[in-house]
C-alpha cells in the first residue's frame, strides 16, 4: 500500500519517464528577407493598381470633368458699382456658355480704384473686363501683359476701341475721361468684340 507522500510525488510527476528521450521543440524555418521585402512590393503594386482603377471608372469620378467652375458675379458687381468713383460696367444678356470665374474690386490699388471681372468663353479661352481710374498707361500694359497698341480700331456699341495685340493676350481698350476699360485675354477678336459689346453701366441693386 503505497503512502500519502508516495501519491503526492505521482501526482506532480509531469515530465517522461526516466530514461525517455526529450523532444526537442522545432522553430519554423525563417523566410528569406529578400523574399519578404519582394512580396511586400508586389502587394503595395495590387492595391496601387485597384485603387486607381476604381478611382477611374467610379461612377462620378472626374474623369472628363470640365474643370471650370462658374461663379455669380451679380452681388459684386452691385456694391462694386456703389464703390466705385466711375461708371462701372458688367455683362447684359450674355450667353449662357460664357462661365464667370473670378470678380473682385478694389478702392485702392496701384492703378487707382480697380473692378475685375474674368470670364471663360465658349472655347475655353479666357477674357476679361478690367477697368481702373489711374494712369492708363501702365494700367493697360499690366491689364494686357504687354500687348501692343496696333493703330487699329475696332467700333463697338458705336464707339472706337483701340485694337491692342501682343504674345500671351490681345485686347480692345476704351479710355475715357474719367476711366480706362480693358477687354482683355486669350479668347479671339470675335469674342473678345462680343464680350465688350455686352457691357453696360451697372446701376447698384440692378
Amino acid at each position: 500500500m503505497a503512502s500519502d507522500a508516495d501519491v503526492t510525488e505521482k501526482s506532480e510527476q509531469t515530465g517522461p519517464a526516466d530514461g525517455a528521450p526529450v523532444a526537442e521543440a522545432q522553430a519554423p524555418p525563417k523566410r528569406p528577407k529578400l523574399k519578404t521585402a519582394r512580396d511586400m512590393v508586389l502587394s503595395m503594386a495590387v492595391i496601387t493598381a485597384v485603387s486607381f482603377g476604381l478611382y477611374l471608372f467610379a461612377p462620378g469620378g472626374d474623369a472628363g470633368a470640365d474643370p471650370v467652375k462658374p461663379i455669380s458675379y451679380e452681388a459684386e458687381a452691385d456694391l462694386a458699382a456703389r464703390a466705385a468713383p466711375y461708371a462701372l460696367l458688367a455683362p447684359e444678356e450674355l450667353p449662357d456658355d460664357w462661365r464667370a470665374t473670378s470678380v473682385r474690386y478694389r478702392a485702392t490699388d496701384p492703378f487707382g480704384a480697380t473692378w475685375k471681372l474674368g470670364f471663360v468663353d465658349p472655347d475655353n479661352e479666357y477674357a476679361g473686363l478690367v477697368q481702373a481710374n489711374g494712369d492708363p498707361a501702365p494700367f493697360v500694359a499690366d491689364a494686357t501683359q504687354g500687348a501692343e497698341d496696333t493703330g487699329e480700331t475696332v467700333s463697338v456699341g458705336g464707339e472706337d476701341w483701340a485694337w491692342y495685340e501682343g504674345t500671351r493676350y490681345d485686347a480692345l481698350v476704351l479710355e475715357g475721361a474719367e476711366v480706362t476699360t480693358v477687354v482683355t485675354g486669350t479668347a479671339p477678336r470675335a469674342q473678345l468684340t462680343e464680350l465688350a459689346g455686352s457691357l453696360r453701366v451697372r446701376s447698384a441693386g440692378q
